[in-house]
């Protein structure tokens, strides 16, 4: 079946409908999620039941880049920086250094067991080097695993920011393997280019789309995520013209704008939530399209050498080596070495090699796609038996909740003040998204001349209004007096 204006939002609508079905009952049989999207894609591919033709690999790049733009930008609003913040080295160095290690490694084992040049070897390693946002997010919230000891702050932390890493390496070799004239040291001013400008251009742009959000007065609640989506793909393609990693500006900016008080968050957040799960689904829909399975038979053998390879040697090589400047137990490092998964990232860079035209971009393509999918049938099968067998899980009962639960769950919040607004108080005309309120509050309604209203960030606080806020402890609730620049009874607080 060929996919033609005509039938392709008929084709897209069912598909998308069978993943969701299929996702649904997946963990009854312990089969992650992402794998059945996949599945689906190849099922109804050129070799599949449905037979749909599709073989553009630059459409499916086109889509990958789309997708990935979400799904890391969705990471960030979630991530939150008091959470990450005592991980945050950690978690750097597993996403720079952990990756290199780990591509380097692999592409010299490559290169000693196949006829690739060392360069194709180390191409193929950068590009399953890094571990996948949408693997591990979607695995470790869906099967609501708790971990002791800040372990899945960092594990999410490096899933969300270490694709930038392995975009510049795969990029940086694929250059060498095209250009085999120049040195390998050519990189590294590349390298320096694209991390320090994706960085400043990422905060920059997460400042600037604060801004930006707050200070634009839109009738419709519903245009603010819309409007965060047109601000996501500026800050991705501005900062890829500038020479920066666009990836990595994307993450940051969400991580800026999670972190600070923005005109209608709650809306935002939920609707990236939505879109990066769609955007998983249409991603890996898409490269199940793209693969011919009779094309990977023949890399079966060598694909299994290279899956062991990565899961027990070259990824806890990578690991030990980028944390052996932290203190962690031993047990805890094994476990943050078996949750690299690899999922549709590597599929998405392999289709670079493809564009290129190198010789063994197919062969590429066809490995990487059999090493995803042994990484996430492997690895994110046994994540809770492998934590419990490690000692690193929580029981159920200590279980805590992850920054967007906690975000979004008003009930969990036992302080409630009413708050009287006195006339010349600093915050008079200010809207809401500029008190500066802790991120533990809320102001639930305001009452004002007798009616109440439901607040948002773009409501203005008036003379004698009263607020009343709610809080999950009294210790926030002083803060949201300090930033009214209010005194409290102290009978209330006590």
């Amino acid at each position: 079946m060929n996919i033609t204006i005509e039938n392709i939002l008929l084709i897209g609508s069912i598909l998308l409908f069978v993943s969701i079905l299929a996702g649904k009952t997946s963990y009854r049989f312990g089969v992650p999620t992402l794998v059945l999207f996949l599945a689906v894609g190849i099922l109804s591919g050129s070799e599949g039941i449905a037979g749909i033709y599709f073989n553009d690999p630059k459409l499916a790049q086109f889509i990958g880049i789309v997708s990935l733009n979400f799904i890391l930008f969705s990471g960030g609003l979630d991530t939150s920086w008091k959470t990450i913040k005592p991980v945050m080295w950690q978690g750097i160095s597993l996403s720079t250094l952990g990756v290199l290690f780990t591509a380097v490694s692999l592409g010299v084992f490559v290169w000693y067991i196949t006829d690739f040049s060392i360069y194709e070897g180390l191409l193929l390693g950068a590009i399953v080097s890094s571990t996948d946002a949408a693997a591990v997010f979607s695995i470790l919230r869906s099967k609501n695993l708790a971990l002791k000891t800040n372990l899945r702050p960092t594990l999410e932390l490096e899933s969300g920011s270490n694709d930038p890493m392995a975009y510049f390496l795969t990029i940086a070799f694929l250059g060498l393997v095209v250009n085999q004239d120049q040195s390998i040291y050519s990189i590294i001013p590349l390298f320096l280019q694209q991390i320090l400008i994706g960085v400043a251009l990422g905060f920059l742009f997460g400042k600037l789309s604060k801004i930006i959000i707050n200070k634009i007065t839109l009738d419709f609640e519903g245009l603010y995520p819309v409007l965060a989506i047109a601000l996501m793909f500026i800050v991705f393609s501005a900062t890829d013209a500038l020479g920066g990693n666009g990836f990595l500006a994307v993450y940051l900016s969400g991580v800026y704008l999670g972190n600070h008080n923005i005109i209608h968050k709650k809306t935002i957040m939920r609707m990236f939530d939505g879109l990066a799960w769609l955007m998983q689904i249409v991603l890996f829909l898409t490269l199940g399209l793209l693969v011919y399975p009779s094309h990977i038979v023949p890399v079966i053998g060598v694909g299994i050498l290279i899956s062991f390879f990565l899961i027990f040697i070259a990824r806890p090589l990578g690991v030990f080596l980028s944390l052996s400047f932290f203190k962690m137990k031993m047990r805890r490092r094994w476990y943050v070495s078996w949750v690299g998964l690899r999922g549709a990232v590597p599929i998405v860079f392999a289709t670079y090699p493809l564009l290129a035209g190198i010789e063994k971009a197919d062969m590429i393509f066809n490995i990487v796609f059999f090493v995803s999918l042994t990484s996430v049938l492997i690895q994110g099968t046994t994540l809770s038996v492998v934590a419990k067998w490690l000692n690193v899980a929580l029981p159920m009962r200590a279980k805590q909740k992850s920054p967007v639960d906690i975000f979004m769950a008003e009930g969990a919040k036992s302080v409630l003040r009413e708050i009287d607004i006195p006339e010349h108080n600093h915050s008079v005309g200010k809207r809401i998204v500029q008190l500066e309120f802790p991120r533990k509050a809320i102001i639930a309604m305001i009452s004002r001349n007798e009616e109440f209203l439901t607040p948002n960030g773009n409501t203005e606080i008036e003379a004698h209004d009263m607020l009343v806020v709610l809080t999950e402890d009294r210790e926030t609730m002083r803060q949201v007096y300090e930033s009214l620049d209010l005194e409290p009874e102290m009978a209330e607080l006590e």
